[in-house]
């Protein structure tokens, strides 16, 4: 007997000396989990496990019951309890289990809800028994008509286990869910399940900050310098040797949530201070941010000895902003083809030595063509859904089949797979997120790496500019066709590029307004504007009273540091009290440019997904 399994061992004795079957029953009966259990009683989890299986103490399931027990209900649908009878049966076909999200969260879990039922239909197509388990009932993947059983569980290990040693599936699917089952992947494994796709093993190496940094360096593939922490001594030293700022963030977490950009001691002590949950198992994590960088999403097809770059996109914002706030483009556009070869070799070098079975997303930071890898996600993105309607490429369903063993080689051909920027994209797909600010104003409305929207909109268009406006009005957003545009941008920005976009407004016979530093910077440059006081300068009336008042149509703000970003807050406050367009980026401020004239000069047409997809077919 292992030192380990005899441990356990006399923790399960010490244990069911205070616990009694009958007390566990009625525990179990009550609600209480095995983890709530073991915290209790001053023990882990595997303890209380193993003696629930020594009492034969077993949850069972029942069908949920849809006819009002007026007649036999043959609904799918399961839940467990403690109770005698057992109400699924279990068939002999081969069969499959996809672990859902779990409960939806504002702006999370619709893409993964997507994927999981792409994968469904993968898997009946291929002759397998789908099992879907799932705890939100308003999701696609819970419909009574999607998957051939479904279990309403949460996910969680104790839940989980129980139905896959019900079942006995021929292999679990935990990387369509998002972060919620792909940290179940480990205990799964350890209690030999199998783990069809990505092995836990590359999981674990592509989340552990410290282990996937390693990789990076013996790979020499370029990252932000970083470094994990426990406390604020150990954070305190990591700042000091990689300088400010810093984006800092909790590990193991979805959606961006407490992710912070930190430009000084004081924020940082703030920001720890404030941390709810900080362990050796769950560090902070800390890295250097690249101001001003251009951010890529690329997602990717990969068994263990090919890859397929599916799709490559490329963010309006610049680093920084959460990939599910961002507008981004498909296919890229205006980018050195040296950066898009780079990124393109990093991410098969990565997906090789993770050995990804399945989608991986890789986020990139190209910071004056220098590419930096920021994070990879050996599962299924927010991007998928985006890629797979904008490219005609069934991705999930390609992944699902690999998954299950087939060679990407032999798909490549089935498919007529390459690279999908060599697809010979005709047109241009654009994601637009839409954000909750008009409902929720005092929330604050400036955009960063903790994620803001609460829904997306695409648009798809033969050139850049019809694209963008689309996409703007997709997500409710009018640009102006007249009136008066607010300036106001940091230093760096001050160069050729807001030239070129305040001539083109005042060209189509918009009024300029700039606050002291923009309206100098502007007028030396012979631009016509006129100047108005910042927000907390002395003077009235200022920026905030004029948008409030209905004065300015559109706004172009670049902050840049702690105190800028402080007012742009009330800045992007008015403009949304106010239902006035603001961008925050100098990217942006192009685009919504280039946008407003094609407005102004084009009609738009309308096409149907399946005829901007006919290029795949006319090649």
């Amino acid at each position: 007997m292992s030192t380990h399994a005899s441990a356990l061992g006399a923790r399960v004795d010490a244990l069911a000396a205070k616990l009694p079957r009958e007390r566990l029953q009625a525990a179990k009966e009550h609600g209480f989990s095995d983890t709530q259990l073991a915290n209790i009683f001053s023990t882990e989890e595997a303890a209380v496990r193993q003696l629930r299986k020594q009492y034969g103490v077993e949850s069972v399931f029942k069908t949920v019951d849809t006819c009002a027990a007026e007649f036999d209900a043959r609904t799918p649908y399961h839940y467990s309890t403690y109770d005698e009878e057992n109400e699924s049966v279990r068939s002999e076909k081969k069969k499959v289990i996809i672990l859902g999200g779990g409960p939806n969260r504002i702006g999370q879990g619709i893409e993964f809800d997507y994927c999981c039922v792409q994968a469904v239909f993968a898997l009946r197509e291929a002759g397998y028994e789908t099992i879907m388990v799932n705890c939100n009932p308003e999701t696609v993947s819970t419909d009574y008509d999607i998957a051939d059983k479904l279990y309403f569980e949460p996910l969680t290990f104790e839940d989980t286990i129980r139905i896959i040693e019900h079942e006995n599936p021929l292999g679990v699917i935990v990387s369509f869910g998002g972060q919620t089952p792909l940290k179940l992947s480990g205990k799964l494994h350890d209690e030999g399940v199998t783990i069809l796709g990505t092995s836990p093993e590359g999981i674990d190496l592509a989340e552990d900050r410290k282990k996937f940094g390693a990789l990076l360096d013996r790979l020499n593939i370029p990252h932000p310098d970083y470094g994990t922490a426990v406390n604020l001594e150990e954070a305190q030293a990591i700042t000091r040797r990689i300088g400010y700022p810093v984006l800092v963030r909790p590990s193991y977490v979805l959606g961006g949530r407490a992710m912070k950009i930190i430009y000084s001691d004081d924020s940082l002590k703030e920001y720890v201070d404030q941390a709810l949950f900080i362990s050796e198992k769950y560090p902070l994590l800390i890295d250097r941010f690249l101001e001003t960088a251009v951010e890529f999403d690329i997602d990717a097809l990969a068994d263990e000895s090919d890859c397929v770059i599916s799709g490559i996109m490329q963010h309006v914002e610049a680093a920084g902003i959460h990939s599910g706030d961002s507008t981004s483009i498909l296919p890229y556009h205006n980018i050195n083809p040296e950066v898009i070869a780079t990124m393109k070799e990093y991410t098969r070098i990565m997906a090789e030595n993770l050995k990804v079975v399945g989608l991986m997303n890789v986020q990139y930071a190209v910071q004056n063509d220098s590419v930096y890898v920021i994070e990879v996600n050996p599962r299924a993105s927010r991007t998928v859904p985006f890629v797979g309607k904008a490219t005609a490429i069934p991705v999930v369903k390609i992944a699902t089949r690999v998954m299950l063993g087939e060679k990407l080689s032999d798909l490549r051909r089935e498919f007529d797979l390459k690279d999908c920027d060599e697809l010979g994209m005709k047109h241009l797909a654009i994601k637009e997120p839409v954000f909750p600010f008009s409902k929720f104003v005092k929330s604050g409305v400036y955009l960063g790496p903790e994620m803001r929207s609460t829904g997306e909109a695409m648009s798809l268009a033969d050139q850049f500019p019809e694209a963008f406006a689309k996409a703007y009005q997709a997500a409710n957003m009018h640009l102006p066709l007249s009136g008066s545009v607010f300036i106001s941008v940091n230093n760096q920005d001050k160069n050729p590029r807001i030239l070129e976009i305040a001539r083109s407004l005042y060209r189509m016979d918009f009024d300029l307004v700039a606050t002291e530093g923009t309206y100098r910077f502007l007028r030396d440059n012979d631009i016509e504007c006129k100047k108005v006081f910042k927000v907390g300068e002395e003077g009235r009336p200022n920026i905030f009273d004029i948008i409030k008042h209905g004065k300015i149509n559109f706004v172009i703000n670049t902050p840049r540091g702690e105190q800028a970003l402080h007012d742009e807050e009330a800045i992007g406050a008015a403009s949304v009290q106010s239902n006035v367009p603001f961008v925050t980026t100098i990217e942006a401020a192009e685009a919504s440019v280039q946008a407003i004239d094609c407005i102004r000069h084009q009609e738009f047409g309308v096409k149907s997904l399946q005829e901007y997809a006919s290029y795949r077919n006319a090649r």
